[in-house]
């Protein structure tokens, strides 16, 4: 299994408040997209993938409406 350090945005869409939720935790996997299903489990799901240049992979979710956004860096 690869190990991974996990960043979780959550993005505020409330008028006047730019401040987002942001959690950190590693995580243990060797599937990434079956892992974010299980994470939102019961939500209707749709997400982007994108690898930056180091190497990070971006996942913009779409979680039941909510915007979110998830980074996986390989530790």
């Amino acid at each position: 299994m690869k190990c991974y350090e996990a960043v979780w945005e959550i993005f505020n869409e409330c008028a006047n408040n730019q401040m987002r939720d942001v959690f950190f935790e590693e995580i243990e996997t060797d599937d990434i997209e079956d892992w974010l299903h299980r994470k939102f489990k019961g939500k209707e799901l749709t997400f982007e993938r994108s690898v930056l240049a180091d190497g990070t992979i971006l996942y913009d979710i779409d979680a039941s409406g909510i915007k979110q956004r998830y980074s996986f860096t390989e530790i």
